[in-house]
């Protein structure tokens, strides 16, 4: 072994043991290390204007107060405006430009009292709760019978050290905002459920159950007994507003269709929805149902596209099964057994549209659904 190795190896770290057995190292580059670090432990607590002046605590209150109070007074409006806003009355905003006003009424209010009750919160612990620095030691996940006993005095003293019992100011207010705000949440669960007001026949009917009127060559409505002259609506393609002959639709060809006369600017949105129908073309002795080929022509069908789950867009046709599917949860309807359901949560068969051709060849709906379109209601019956 050379000098060189020697030096080497005096410089390796010795060891030594301490009094538990444990290997130590004692130096290195004939620098000695500690046996092990000291506990730094915590820095001074640094107090708040509010722990030694009461004044200051009480000015604390009386603002988690004014936040709380702000949340209740927004659930208040909440419920007024869930109440008195019509569901057609519309708003001008910037950038958005028309929105719903109830929409607009219902996302302001209830973010207001959901910011009241956060930041009432965030300030009480900010101010008021004891922000005291607490060390806890390990010990067995399992609390003996001892420390179980002591947790309601734990529960008891967190109580104390929020001055939940001594600011009954917050408390109150705080058990007002936070009473109020379950009222928007039930109400839109219980509204949610079904027509609020009771306007049932709305979900009942759809603009395939009224009647255009018929224009003269002037191009003004024809009248009859000083009443105007009507007729069914045509099928009008989406989104081209062009009426569809039945010779437009060969064999495996898809429409999505709206009923004639739907104008945007006169309709509400939800009408133009519930109105929306699929056109599809498939031979017709793969129908197996007598009533779903007597209420088409030819092997032309027309569903609507409005899924029975939860009323999502039913617009994916499976050409060689004849099968429709909703993209939103995979409900899949048989197009030649009447829509039937044969896979997915939707529990009910889309409804048929009757359809039939004028004399200029055009398609159209001599009435309406025989039963609502989408999703169950309460009333559905």
């Amino acid at each position: 072994m050379t000098d060189d190795n020697e030096a080497s190896i005096s410089k390796e770290p010795a060891v030594s043991h301490n009094e538990s057995g444990h290997a130590v190292a004692t130096r290195h580059d004939d620098h000695a290390l500690p046996e092990r670090f000291e506990n730094p432990g915590l820095p001074d607590h640094v107090h708040r204007q509010g722990d030694n002046d009461e004044a200051a605590a009480r000015r604390s209150e009386r603002q988690v107060a004014t936040l709380f109070g702000l949340s209740m007074l927004a659930t208040v409006l909440f419920v007024v405006a869930y109440a008195v806003i019509g569901k057609d009355d519309n708003v001008t905003l910037p950038i958005l430009g028309k929105v719903h006003a109830l929409h607009v009424a219902l996302g302001v209010t209830l973010a207001v009292s959901m910011l009241g009750i956060g930041l009432g919160a965030i300030h009480w612990a900010k101010t008021l709760m004891s922000d005291e620095e607490v060390v806890e030691e390990r010990h067995t996940l399992r609390s003996n019978d001892d420390a179980r006993a002591d947790f309601v005095k734990v529960m008891s003293d967190g109580a104390d050290s929020a001055q939940i019992k001594r600011r009954p100011l917050i408390k109150y207010s705080l058990g007002g905002a936070l009473g109020l705000f379950a009222v928007p949440l039930g109400l839109q669960l219980v509204g949610g459920l079904g027509p609020f007001k009771g306007d049932v026949e709305d979900l009942r009917t759809t603009l395939w159950d009224t009647e255009v009127p018929v224009l003269g060559a002037d191009g003004k409505p024809e009248m009859k007994n000083g009443k105007p002259v009507t007729r069914p609506r045509r099928l009008m393609r989406d989104p081209d507003g062009t009426a569809i002959r039945l010779s437009d639709v060969t064999l495996g060809s898809v429409f999505h269709v709206l009923p004639e006369g739907i104008n945007d600017t006169e309709h509400p949105i939800n009408q133009k929805v519930k109105a929306s129908v699929i056109l599809i073309s498939l031979q017709e002795d793969r129908i197996k149902n007598t009533r779903e080929r007597d209420w088409g022509i030819n092997g032309v069908v027309a569903y609507s596209k409005i899924c029975t789950h939860v009323g999502c867009s039913v617009g994916l046709y499976e050409q060689t099964t004849h099968h429709l599917l909703c993209p939103c949860h995979q409900s899949t309807f048989d197009l030649t057994e009447d829509c039937k359901v044969i896979f997915g949560p939707a529990k009910r068969p889309l409804p048929q549209l009757k359809i039939d051709v004028d004399d200029e060849g055009y398609l159209y709906a001599p009435h309406g659904f025989d039963q609502p379109v989408g999703p169950s209601f309460w009333e559905r019956g």
